[in-house]
């Protein structure tokens, strides 16, 4: 989680992105393949990240500069090699990586124009699509979610797993940002809503993007006013609140499987776990 505190690690390049200057940049750049489904090409687990060869193609997608040097998304129908998912990746170029799924799959949508319906095609090496009808432009959009690491009086965390994730599978609290709604209000109510659990307080604690497919998830800690639990059986299938040594050894003992390092989840459950 610690990734995502300071600046960026990517150079977008904002004022500074056009077709000819894409064509430019392709002569020293760095690629990485992804698939439709967000899928990196990897190696030995690692994502692929090579050197640029041959021509640019129309859909490759100028992501910006890391450490000074280009970098391109090239959207794939299919790998070439092995994949890896960005949830799974632990590396210093999260910035870059998180960057080319979410922009893959947005344009791999094909979205049509808001203003006409008409179609859209990429625009601007790859940072937004412009309408052929009548010439609109659309950017990606990102949709805001709330994550909250629940402790209780006792300060047990709350970790549940969802009806659709395998046996031992746990994670903390989370949900979508509904119309109307401030981030604080969607922690409250999913809260409710999944365990009923009240938060007697709340903190925010940090942000991550989550381009599956375009989401940014805004981390908090809550702390329940009781140690009741009522899963909503629906979305939730069990809970439990668990002390840190209860879940050390669960750990060990694989009868709990924590969410990927990569993720917030497994952030605010680690900055729990350190504050013995």
């Amino acid at each position: 989680m610690t990734t995502w505190n300071g600046p960026s690690g990517l150079d977008r390049l904002p004022a500074a992105r056009s077709e000819g200057e894409a064509d430019a940049a392709w002569r020293d750049a760095l690629v990485v393949e992804v698939d439709r489904d967000g899928g990196i090409a990897a190696r030995e687990g690692a994502p692929l990240v090579v050197p640029a060869s041959g021509k640019r193609l129309p859909t490759d997608i100028l992501l910006g500069r890391v450490a000074g040097r280009p970098w391109f998304a090239r959207p794939v129908a299919e790998l070439n090699g092995t994949a890896v998912g960005w949830r799974d990746v632990v590396t210093a170029d999260q910035d870059a990586l998180a960057a080319a799924v979410a922009l893959t799959r947005w344009h791999g949508l094909s979205p049509a124009c808001e203003a006409c319906g008409a179609a859209t095609v990429p625009d601007l090496a790859g940072a937004r699509r412009r309408c052929l009808a009548c010439g609109a432009l659309a950017f990606p959009r990102t949709d805001p979610c709330v994550i909250v690491a629940i402790t209780d009086p006792d300060d047990r965390l709350l970790l549940a797993r969802q009806a659709q994730w395998a046996q031992r599978r746990v994670s903390i609290i989370a949900g979508f940002i509904e119309a109307g709604e401030s981030a604080e209000q969607a922690c409250h109510r999913e809260a409710f809503e999944e365990v009923g659990v009240r938060l007697a307080g709340l903190s925010y604690a940090g942000s991550q993007p989550w381009p599956m497919p375009r989401s940014l998830m805004l981390g908090f800690l809550g702390r329940a006013v009781d140690s009741r639990i009522r899963v909503d059986g629906d979305e939730i299938a069990e809970g439990a609140y668990y002390t840190r040594e209860e879940l050390v050894a669960a750990v060990a003992a694989t009868s709990v499987v924590l969410p990927p390092h990569a993720s917030i989840a497994r952030g605010l459950i680690e900055r729990w776990l350190s504050a013995r």
